[in-house]
């Protein structure tokens, strides 16, 4: 697995061996970072990575993250509960000298902890099939984790049935191979 483009652009990131960690393909991450660079999603139109503060949720080895950082990303921060992708992210930060960018939890994004900052671009890639992606938006959201008008991408399996929860609204959907993305924005707590 490597990053695709920006100051890291080739670099390879490492991964537990095992089918425990799902890496998402390199064809459905680029077409992922094409759309949040050129579709306006952005602070004033831009590319949604610029200066972005990320969550990685269920961030596995971080490719999400790390590639938001490789393209200008401020900082991230990645959730993963298992210790042996936890290890992994850990060692990408220190190759890709990415340690001062990042924080890595081991934490299960269904539950958190409360959150410390509040993040304006969230990547969310739940095992597929389990239903843990709205769940995890809500409990991540009730915890401080979202920012308000933040963008906020959900990876699916390309035929499984996604809603937004209540307080993110739809801005588009694309599927790539066996990957389908979400993406909403999350309009704050409206109750």
């Amino acid at each position: 697995m490597r990053i695709i483009a920006g100051i890291h652009k080739g670099r390879t990131l490492a991964a537990p061996k095992g089918a425990k960690t799902r890496p998402t393909a390199a064809r459905a991450r680029e077409g992922l970072f094409n759309m949040l660079a050129h579709g306006g999603h952005g602070p004033d139109g831009g590319p949604a990575m610029a200066g972005a503060v990320v969550l990685d949720a269920f961030a596995g080895t971080g490719a999400f993250a790390f590639e938001a950082l490789s393209r200008g990303a401020l900082s991230a921060t990645l959730l993963e509960i298992d210790a042996r992708a936890v290890d992994a992210a850990r060692d990408n930060a220190a190759k890709l000298a990415e340690q001062d960018h990042t924080t890595i939890r081991r934490m299960d994004a269904t539950r958190p902890r409360t959150a410390t900052a509040a993040h304006g671009l969230v990547f969310l890639d739940p095992p597929y099939g389990m239903k843990l992606g709205a769940k995890a938006l809500k409990a991540l959201a009730a915890k401080g984790w979202i920012a308000s008008g933040a963008l906020v991408v959900a990876e699916v399996a390309a035929g499984e049935k996604f809603t937004p929860p209540e307080g993110f609204a739809l801005i588009d959907e694309r599927s790539f191979g066996a990957a389908r993305f979400v993406l909403m924005r999350y309009q704050g707590n409206e109750t």
